[in-house]
């Protein structure tokens, strides 16, 4: 997730460099959303991680 969030970033620059503002405004909208679903996943995991702890026998 984050991998396209920074894609779609990055593609939001460059279309705000060549003067594509609506593309560059969706692009930065898609990115923004991707990033916050990544990093809610992302603890998400980290929690769930640390509750589940393996015994040993």
């Amino acid at each position: 997730m984050l991998y396209w969030a920074f894609i779609f970033f990055i593609v939001a620059i460059v279309a705000g460099i060549f003067g594509f503002g609506g593309l560059a405004d969706d692009s930065a909208y898609i990115a923004k959303i991707l990033a916050v679903v990544g990093i809610c996943l992302a603890l998400i995991s980290f929690l769930f991680h640390t509750r589940t702890r393996r015994r040993r026998a």
